[in-house]
């Protein structure tokens, strides 16, 4: 088989915004959701600023008694797979044919730690039951499966920051084939710890910019020192053609392009010149079927750490040649942080949204460009495009490369 699949349906929890309408507004406004760490005392770490997801409730969506049982990333990715039911109109299609994959980086840091205190000050046997289904990186996937009674394939993906996008793109090929006809799916992390950001500090990959917390995040830009840690979720629901259009779906676009590589070369830094996602943009747009003159924006991976952005550039250059000057290019992460397995998901919605809205969100706090990062960034300010087809990278540590390609939805 070879179906096709579209997207009905989206959900996030961001350090922008609770839900969809609030992230893209702010981030249309060129707002950004990094501030100081306020989930634990940020003096200990050397760097002391985050994009947290502030005011976040779960028991608006979840069961109190539930929503205890589960680490905060699956709270989030839960909140925004309901989210993304809710607007797809899912909640009761057949649950044999639904799957749920939820990508997830590192897993549940918080109650790993917060259970290895009660080891040590209380003893063995008051570590909690819920240990190890509350930290497992698989448990979103779990969860969103038992709440909706998905009963398709179910599992989630770990590919670093590549989590989410890889989530998405694998989704997207078992509905190609026929193995279900809805998929549930996106990413979630939470992981704004002493130890993550203590971690990611000892390997130089963090801005420490923190007097200037809305100015850390500074893809494409010379100044930039490190990226942002962020959190928060987003998913999104993809059918068949065929099983959105017997029940009458609205449809936000379609997903026509997957692809996925291995720089196969250093387990932080990307392979010179970008070669490994250059590789997956090409994968991409030959499963599209198209050709680079007809993406119409990019959704750049653009950490703000000097050598993703150089070599992210380097590789654009390499599949886009000529076109590579005229296609606008953002990078989101300027204003919601680096949210690292969710950050895929999060990313290919805002590029759908992008696309709907005719409305390209700004690279913010490009203010002195880095010669060797000289393409059209869409600095500090939204601009006003007609957008067809939309293209977003992902690459994450491990050498893991995924990019995917949406196209306005112009029927059959």
């Amino acid at each position: 088989m070879n179906n096709r699949v579209v997207v009905t349906g989206m959900g996030m929890v961001t350090p922008l915004g609770l839900d969809t309408t609030s992230t893209w507004q702010k981030l249309v406004n060129g707002e950004s959701g990094v501030d100081i760490i306020t989930q634990y005392d940020p003096a200990i770490t050397e760097t002391r600023i985050a994009a947290e997801v502030k005011n976040f409730d779960p028991t608006r969506y979840i069961d109190r008694k539930e929503a205890r049982h589960m680490d905060r990333f699956v709270q989030l990715g839960v909140v925004a797979a309901l989210q993304a039911v809710e607007q797809a109109g899912t909640r009761n299609v057949s649950a044999d044919d639904t799957g749920v994959i939820i990508g997830c980086g590192l897993g549940g840091l918080n109650t790993l730690l917060n259970q290895y205190d009660v080891l040590k000050e209380k003893g063995a046997d008051r570590v909690s039951p819920f240990l190890i289904p509350m930290m497992i990186p698989d448990m979103t996937s779990g969860q969103v499966s038992i709440i909706l009674g998905a009963k398709g394939p179910n599992f989630c993906t770990a590919s670093a920051c590549a989590s989410g996008s890889d989530a998405i793109g694998t989704a997207y090929e078992i509905i190609k084939r026929g193995s279900a006809s809805v998929m549930v799916a996106g990413g979630s992390e939470s992981v704004i710890t002493p130890i993550a950001v203590a971690g990611f500090n000892s390997a130089r990959a963090l801005s420490t910019r923190n007097s200037e917390p809305k100015k850390a995040s500074r893809p494409f830009d010379a100044e930039r020192d490190g990226f942002i840690i962020g959190e928060g979720a987003a998913v999104l629901v993809l059918e068949s053609l065929e099983h959105a259009g017997k029940r009458g779906a609205a449809i936000l676009a379609e997903l026509t392009g997957y692809g996925a590589t291995s720089d196969a070369f250093h387990v932080t830094q990307p392979a010179a010149g970008g070669e490994g996602g250059a590789r997956a943009m090409a994968a991409a747009l030959k499963e599209a079927g198209i050709e680079p003159s007809s993406i119409d924006y990019i959704n750049a991976h653009g950490t703000s750490t000097p050598l993703n952005d150089k070599n992210e550039t380097m590789a654009i250059k390499t599949v886009f040649k000529d076109h590579a000057s005229k296609v606008p290019i953002s990078s989101t992460k300027s204003m919601t942080g680096h949210l690292l397995g969710a950050a895929g998901s999060l990313e290919a919605a805002i590029s759908i949204l992008a696309m709907r809205n005719s409305v390209i969100p700004p690279t913010i706090n490009l203010t002195n460009p880095d010669p060797e990062c000289d393409l059209d960034y869409v600095p500090n300010t939204a601009r006003k495009a007609e957008l067809k087809t939309v293209l977003s990278n992902v690459f994450g540590f491990g050498g893991h490369n995924s990019t995917l390609i949406f196209r306005r939805f112009e029927g059959r």
